[in-house]
């Protein structure tokens, strides 16, 4: 609806002889205005040192009976256009949407897209990182977003196997006396190697000669030991994903780019990538970028020769490829301006591929930013737990059958509800208390507001009822009028890769079904209209399902 009324807008301004461009179609903040509103008229009348008013009229009376959805439209405020839809239109789209099912919100803007999104990608042989956490939040959401516009999309998880963090933590292990089975002693063991490496000279040596050794693969002690460590940082890492409800259709870990890296490098010396003080690096500066070593003084590759590495494996899982996001920490942006630039030298058909950072902010308690690297840790998994612990006191007190799942469910919508609703790349500030409220502004509140529709659904079907938009009344709710929304948000979450966006209308939709639940009777045999409420609440449910869905939280049906 949106683009035919810009189309019309715009046709009627070249009508006028007047600019036709710069001027927006939206939703007014106060949906009793209208149901659209445009600001050409106010913007072209600017441009021309014209009465606003005056040609927001004209433009009126060039529009009306164009757009046959339209019954009204209305000169408004210094110069704005507000349009009225037909009572009919609304009823229509509940009908349309109770016929999709589950294709109701989806659309075809990034059909023939194959997209390669790649998010988590966490440090191995410690406890999650809270940074993985928000990555893998914010890319499971994105990557839902896109398929529901069209693309194809395959995920990947670069996880770090190898290198210093491994180092650091093997070493730890040898003197902690850690059990390399526990994900505590291995967080524990990093802590110890990373303060040992940032304050002891003699210390840092002694693990920069472990991984050399981790490296060179000839010292069956350390290497037992970071495989026992790595394999208790997947299995943790499979736990907290399922609960997440991500999966990922690849993984290459750095130990498998690295040596990928590496040739690519060497076959490009002297042409890409130049030697300097005994390091192999890429000179940025030609780009308006910086220099980064690529491979070290010791002949080891570099995170940036990895993921040279990393995109090479890419090309070879996924050759249709035609879009490559990374979601990483906004602290790399810097980074991969380099990386992209080199890339697309290494390889030319990667200057045909968009290759996207995705930055996100830092995630913070009341009482600060807490990082593994310092004695003060905070882990994803931490969090989801402390939640966790929090949610099943409200579950106990639900219908649910099952309390541990429900307040599972709870937990995880919380937590994603409070970095979902940031704009990609925001700070967060984490409020416990606020991520449990029942009242608003939290998952819980909309996954209330689902369950609360199916409970009416099942009750009207218990009475008989049978849904029907045949029959509505003369003035349309409200609610539908925001349910009909619901495609255009997630088109545009998906367009500007920002979920934040829908967060925010599935809070106001939950509100508005709350307010509608409190004035009408739903399940009513003696209601006139029985029948289109419960058409409209059954595409509520729908529409809070697939909303839950489309932001990786659970749509729990009893709570």
């Amino acid at each position: 609806m949106e683009d035919i009324l810009r189309k019309a807008i715009a046709d009627a301004l070249v009508e006028l002889e007047v600019p036709s461009s710069g001027f927006v179609v939206e939703h007014p903040g106060d949906m009793s205005h209208g149901d659209y509103a445009t600001n050409a008229a106010f913007v072209v009348a600017k441009q021309l040192e014209q009465n606003p008013r005056e040609l927001a009229a004209k433009l009126k009376e060039k529009l009306e009976g164009k757009v046959l959805q339209v019954e009204a439209i209305e000169v408004a405020g210094p110069g704005f256009l507000n349009f009225k839809l037909r009572r009919d239109f609304f009823s229509e789209k509940i009908a349309a949407a109770r016929s999709l099912g589950t294709a109701w919100g989806t659309n075809t803007t990034r059909a023939g897209e194959h997209i390669a999104f790649e998010y988590t990608s966490p440090n191995l042989f410690k406890p999650l990182h809270i940074g993985n956490l928000v990555g893998n939040i914010i890319g499971e959401s994105l990557t839902r977003l896109l398929e529901a516009s069209g693309a194809e999309v395959k995920r990947f998880n670069y996880p770090s196997d190898i290198g210093p963090t491994v180092a650091k933590g093997v070493w730890g292990l040898m003197k902690t006396g850690g059990d390399p089975s526990d994900i505590l002693a291995l967080g524990e063991a990093y802590r110890v190697g990373n303060d040992a490496y940032e304050n002891d000279e003699a210390l840092k040596k002694e693990i920069d000669e472990v991984n050399k050794k981790l490296y060179e693969g000839l010292d069956a002690a350390l290497g037992a030991l970071r495989e026992q460590g790595l394999r208790t940082s997947r299995a943790r890492l499979a736990e907290l994903c399922a609960k997440l409800g991500t999966h990922f259709d690849f993984e290459i870990p750095e130990s498998e780019a690295g040596p990928i890296g590496v040739t690519y490098v060497e076959k490009n010396l002297g042409t890409i990538f130049e030697e300097s003080e005994g390091a192999v690096v890429y000179k940025g500066e030609k780009h308006g970028l910086h220099t980064r070593v690529f491979m070290n003084s010791k002949g080891f590759p570099t995170y940036e020769a990895k993921d040279l590495g990393n995109f090479a494996r890419k090309l070879e899982y996924y050759p249709s490829l035609t879009q490559m996001y990374i979601v990483t920490g906004v602290e790399q942006a810097e980074y991969f301006k380099v990386l992209f630039a080199a890339l697309r030298e290494v390889f030319p058909a990667a200057a045909e591929k968009g290759l996207q950072h995705i930055p996100t902010g830092f995630l913070t308690l009341t009482t600060g930013k807490m990082s593994s690297r310092k004695g003060n840790v905070l882990t994803g998994e931490s969090l989801i737990v402390d939640i966790e612990a929090e949610a099943r006191a409200y579950a106990s007190t639900s219908r649910a059958k099952d309390i541990g799942v429900l307040a599972e469910q709870v937990a995880v919508a919380a937590l994603k509800y409070q970095i979902l609703r940031q704009a990609v790349g925001s700070n967060i500030i984490f409020d416990k208390a606020q991520a449990l409220l029942l009242t608003g502004d939290s998952g819980l509140y909309i996954q209330y507001a689902h369950a609360r529709a199916v409970s009416l659904v099942k009750k009207a079907g218990e009475l008989g009822i049978v849904s029907s938009t045949s029959s509505a009344p003369e003035a349309p709710y409200l609610l539908e009028k925001i349910l009909y929304q619901f495609p255009e948000v997630v088109e545009r979450a998906a367009t500007q890769l920002e979920p934040h966006h829908l967060v925010t209308y599935m809070t106001r939709l939950a509100g508005e079904f709350n307010t509608f639940y409190a004035v009408e009777r739903i399940a009513d045999q003696s209601d006139n209209f029985a029948s289109f409420k419960l058409a409209l609440t059954e595409v509520t449910k729908l529409t809070l399902q697939k909303g839950l869905e489309l932001l990786g939280m659970s749509a729990p049906e009893e709570m």
